[in-house]
C-alpha cells in the first residue's frame, strides 16, 4: 500500500507541480553555471548507493560533505540558492527517486555515501532495512539542527512506529515545517 500511495502522490506532485519546476530550472540555469541539477550519490535501503537529483543550490565544484562540514556553507550557494533550501525545493527533483524505487515519501533522509558515522548507527539500529524518505521522523523535529546520534534515533523510533497513519502526519507535519521554515540551517 505505501508503493502504491508514493506512486500515487508522485504522480500527482508532478503534474500539479509542473509548471514552478519548470520555472525553477529555468531560474537555476540563468543564475549560476553548471547544470541545472545535482546528482548526490546517497545511501539507499540495506546501503545500497543510489543517485538522487535535487535542484543545484550551491556553487560548481563545492565539495561533497554535508552542509556543516562546510567551511562557508553561504558562501558556496548560488544566487538563488538560500531560497531553494530554505523553501525545501531544491528537494523537488526526488519525486524522480520516489517514481523510480529508490526512496518513499516518508523514511529516513537518505545519508551522503561518505557520511561513514550515520550509516554505522542507522545499520547498528537497522534503520537501513527501510526505504529512504523525502522527509521523515527526524526532519520534523529538528532537521539541520540535530546531532546525528538524535537523528539515528528518531529515525530509529520511525521504523518501529512505521504505519501509513504516522507517514500522513509526518506529511502534514513536514507541510506545516516547510510553510514555517522551521529547522533549516543551511
Amino acid at each position: 500500500m505505501k508503493r502504491l500511495f508514493d506512486l500515487f502522490l508522485a504522480i500527482m506532485a508532478s503534474f500539479l507541480l509542473f509548471l514552478p519546476i519548470c520555472l525553477i530550472m529555468i531560474l537555476v540555469k540563468i543564475t549560476s553555471k553548471g547544470p541545472i541539477l545535482y546528482w548526490s550519490n546517497r545511501v539507499g535501503v540495506k546501503n545500497v548507493i543510489f543517485s538522487m537529483p535535487k535542484f543545484r543550490s550551491m556553487k560548481a565544484g563545492t565539495p561533497t560533505v554535508a552542509t556543516h562540514l562546510l567551511a562557508d556553507p553561504n558562501g558556496v550557494l548560488t544566487p538563488i540558492g538560500n531560497f531553494l533550501r530554505k523553501s525545501s525545493l531544491d528537494e523537488l527533483p526526488q519525486l524522480w527517486s520516489i517514481l523510480k524505487g529508490d526512496m518513499s515519501f516518508v523514511g529516513p533522509r537518505p545519508a551522503l555515501f561518505n557520511q561513514d558515522d550515520l550509516i554505522a548507527l542507522r545499520t547498528e539500529k537497522e534503520v537501513h532495512n527501510v526505504l529512504p524518505g523525502l522527509t521523515g521522523w527526524a526532519q520534523v523535529n529538528g532537521r539541520d539542527e540535530l546531532p546525528i546520534p538524535d537523528k539515528v534515533e528518531l529515525d530509529a523510533e520511525y521504523v518501529n512506529r512505521k504505519s501509513f497513519m504516522f507517514d500522513l502526519y509526518i506529511l502534514w507535519l513536514t507541510f506545516i515545517k516547510v510553510v514555517r521554515r522551521d529547522g533549516v540551517s543551511h
